[in-house]
């Protein structure tokens, strides 16, 4: 395949190693200096674009590529308030889109474990809950992404938890999200149950940057002459 790198960060340049290793070239990379370079002229030739940005770029380069009639696998994260417009111009013009909050395989299989565990939690409402993550210094959106799927993936079971809130809730119904940037953390998760007699939590602690690629890449090869809206659940068929 012919990708498009929109943002070439440390996660855009994994993407660009895993995507070559895999057999495919890279034929356009966007960065923050060449913005203007994203045009219907320069994708022409692009088979795939992978979005890795900022929330504030997202949406515009994601129409832009369709504009192109070109498939969109995006990563950036936080800026999801206009995520169901985008899924709706994308089912509707008969585009495609790949989006998840998080590429790791091992990320989308905890995702499955916090829903199991939260269909079990509901019934013990001695629990307290709330989730803590932990990024990089650099990570500009907080709660991150993934924390936000965590916290959407408990509320639709622990009925006791009606919204997520950061830092510090004002209604037991709040779910807590404590959000930690330090060093150079690629990526930890917990879920945590707590009572007055115990600790239950479940913890992903990424060990660098590859897995992410890995998915991006393979969710872009899993597009390739599909049209519609995609998420990790089709890619792994979970």
């Amino acid at each position: 395949m012919r990708i498009a790198l929109i943002g070439y960060g440390k996660i855009g340049k994994e993407i660009e190693k895993i995507a070559l290793d895999r057999g495919h070239s890279i034929d356009l990379i966007i960065d923050k200096d060449n913005e203007n370079e994203l045009t219907v002229k320069n994708l022409k030739v692009i088979d795939v674009a992978i979005e890795f940005t900022v929330p504030e770029s997202a949406v515009i380069n994601i129409k832009k590529c369709f504009e192109s009639n070109v498939p969109v696998v995006c990563g950036t994260t936080g800026w999801t308030k206009d995520l169901n417009s985008v899924i709706d111009f994308c089912t509707t013009n008969n585009k495609t889109f790949f989006y998840a909050s998080n590429y790791s395989l091992g990320v989308n299989i905890f995702f499955k474990v916090n829903s199991f565990l939260a269909q079990i939690m509901n019934n013990y409402p001695s629990y307290e809950t709330h989730i803590e993550e932990t990024h990089h210094t650099q990570k500009l959106d907080a709660p991150s992404g993934t924390a936000i799927t965590l916290a959407d993936g408990l509320i639709k079971s622990v009925e006791r938890k009606t919204k997520w809130v950061k830092e510090n809730g004002t209604s037991k119904n709040d779910l807590v999200i404590k959000s930690f940037r330090e060093g150079a953390v690629p990526g930890n998760h917990k879920v945590i149950y707590e009572s007055t007699f115990d600790t239950i939590h479940i913890e992903h602690d990424a060990k660098g940057r590859q897995g992410f690629a890995l998915g991006a890449v393979l969710a872009a090869e899993f597009i390739a002459g599909k049209t519609g809206y995609f998420t990790m659940n089709d890619l792994l068929n979970i």
